[in-house]
């Protein structure tokens, strides 16, 4: 018959065994000092040995249990909590804003693009293109859609003030599902005008910009003139360039303006500023006139 201390021994030995058990578990994954490792008693545990190793295997049964469960949780509230990606677009009334997908697609892929959740466009898994009134019947933004047939990215041409809202990019694949959701803010354009004469000078104004990272650049009549990139500013990087304005354009890091000193007839033309960021561009033009009498430049 065994006695109550003998009974009492091996009590403690089955509870430092399970311990040890639990410690050696998930000893990868907390810090413990080595002198808190519990050892057996003196006493002989060998008429314990049948029920620890059933409590051993029960314990590593609900940890990796709990575990998974713990795992499957945690991946639910980060989906939960991160949602789709957003995107921040500001632009002015006037301007080409294309939002990009970032990705390229192929036949399994399907693009739908919604603008307050309307739909508005898509490309469906045999790269069939519908834009606006071809997808809804309606005529919202009036042939001012195009879409890109190998990346799916969407081109708003000419956008006024009522095209400011959301716009939802949804990629559907055989193995998951995204979504990005674009604020579109746009301002009202200056379309300040000027008149000088020539030989005078005249500074074009690109508006706000939202990042310090995007990459500007500036041409006249499909030809680069002037480019910022991060902390770096380069002016008339061709000969063609030079040949135009030698020495006639300041360009102002910070703010982006453009100036043209010594203005003359032959400036006269289409100015494109082109600003890229990694999920929209923005195309903004200014139509510049020059004469003998005066000069008139405006944002359109």
């Amino acid at each position: 018959m065994i006695s109550y201390t003998d009974r009492f021994a091996q009590s403690r030995c089955i509870s430092n065994k399970l311990l040890n058990a639990l410690i050696s578990h998930v000893k990868d994954h907390v810090v413990y000092d080595n002198d808190t490792h519990l050892q057996d008693t003196s006493l002989e545990c060998s008429n314990a040995a049948p029920f620890i190793q059933r409590s051993e295997a029960r314990l590593r049964g609900k940890m990796k249990t709990k575990m998974f469960m713990v795992f499957a949780v945690s991946a639910f509230l980060w989906h939960v909590v991160s949602g789709p990606d957003r995107v921040s677009v500001s632009a002015m009334e006037g301007d080409s804003v294309t939002l990009h997908t970032d990705v390229k697609i192929n036949q399994q892929e399907k693009i739908h693009w919604y603008f307050n959740d309307i739909r508005i466009a898509q490309i469906s898994g045999d790269l069939k293109i519908c834009t606006d009134d071809q997808c809804v019947g309606t005529e919202r933004f009036r042939d001012r859609l195009k879409l890109d047939n190998q990346t799916g990215s969407l081109t708003i041409t000419n956008i006024t003030n009522t095209d400011s809202g959301l716009y939802k990019l949804v990629i559907l694949r055989s193995s998951s599902d995204s979504e990005t959701i674009f604020n579109i803010f746009i301002g009202v354009s200056a379309a300040e005008r000027e008149e000088v004469k020539e030989g005078e000078s005249v500074t074009l104004d690109p508006g706000e910009t939202k990042s310090p990272n995007d990459v500007k650049k500036l041409y006249f009549n499909d030809t680069l003139i002037a480019e910022i990139t991060g902390d770096q500013s380069k002016i008339c990087r061709d000969d063609q360039c030079d040949e135009i304005f030698r020495d006639r354009l300041k360009l102002d890091h910070q703010t982006g303006f453009l100036t043209i000193t010594d203005i003359r007839i032959t400036d006269s033309g289409l100015y494109e500023l082109q600003i890229n960021s990694r999920r929209s561009s923005i195309m903004r033009s200014f139509r510049v006139t020059v004469s003998g009498e005066n000069f008139r430049a405006h944002h359109f």
